[in-house]
């Protein structure tokens, strides 16, 4: 069982798995109703002064809050995933600049650094897989290979096993067509495309299951930063296609962990 020890020397609830023990402890009498409510105590949110951790949010979500790396000063996001991994649980990173990333990385000892998805992790002993599938990261081109990484490490660290098919864009269809036994035998699929936006939809037209399609920022001027692919992706005409905000592969990988739950 995963457990943290606030100040004062009492286990602290977590997750979902803790809480459960917890009350069949209670229910069996194993465990008096004040010690449970002591346990408990700590549970909504740790004031850190400059910011507020949300620690109920593995138990109402099934995901620790994750840190968005974006606008936040190196120590207070050091500060903030250290409160977090003592609880023992998953910890997630995004959106860390590669001068940020190497601030971090004597702070943050044992964190595993993604330059490519510009993400952060830590994983807790013995996290279980709590995936029912494959998820399947495909990516059109190169150049949407961050985005992707992004998508397919949210992914992993939440619990999934992810399968990458990267630069098989429109552009060289029968790249994407080599890979067609993937595609097919994934639980679901993230889909990240710039220029046009046109991959998920393809995609959705060869297989049977949900599509997340993530329009990048990738393109030239008509593109729009984006924008084009958006509203492609928009209106796809191929059914089952869902799609996140520009750039956000972080977005499409928690979605796709809540599908692919048990």
């Amino acid at each position: 069982m995963r457990e943290w020890r606030g100040n004062d020397g009492i286990r602290v609830i977590m997750d979902e798995e803790q809480l459960t023990e917890l009350l069949n402890g209670v229910r069996r009498g194993e465990v008096a109703v004040d010690a449970a409510l002591e346990r408990l105590r700590h549970l909504p949110f740790e004031d850190l002064g400059f910011a507020k951790v949300d620690h109920h949010r593995a138990l109402r979500q099934g995901f620790p809050e994750v840190i968005l790396g974006e606008g936040k000063e190196v120590a207070d996001i050091a500060a903030i995933a250290r409160a977090i991994r003592k609880r023992s649980v998953n910890v997630l990173i995004t959106r860390l600049s590669g001068e940020k990333m190497d601030a971090l990385k004597p702070r943050l000892r044992g964190f595993r650094f993604h330059r490519e998805a510009r993400a952060a992790t830590w994983r807790a002993k013995d996290a279980p897989l709590k995936g029912k599938g494959t998820i399947a990261v495909v990516c059109a081109g190169t150049s949407d290979i961050p985005v992707a990484e992004e998508a397919a490490v949210t992914s992993e660290i939440m619990g999934n096993r992810v399968e990458r098919v990267y630069d098989v864009g429109v552009a060289g269809l029968h790249r994407l067509l080599g890979h067609h036994r993937q595609l097919t035998e994934a639980a679901l699929l993230i889909v990240v495309a710039g220029m046009e936006g046109a991959l998920p939809s393809v995609v959705a037209g060869l297989v049977r299951r949900p599509v997340i399609a993530v329009p990048t920022s990738v393109g030239y001027g008509a593109s729009f930063h984006g924008l084009s692919a958006l509203l492609a992706m928009l209106n796809s005409c191929a059914a089952g296609v869902t799609v996140v905000n520009i750039d956000n592969g972080f977005g499409a990988g928690y979605a796709a962990s809540l599908i692919n739950r048990d």
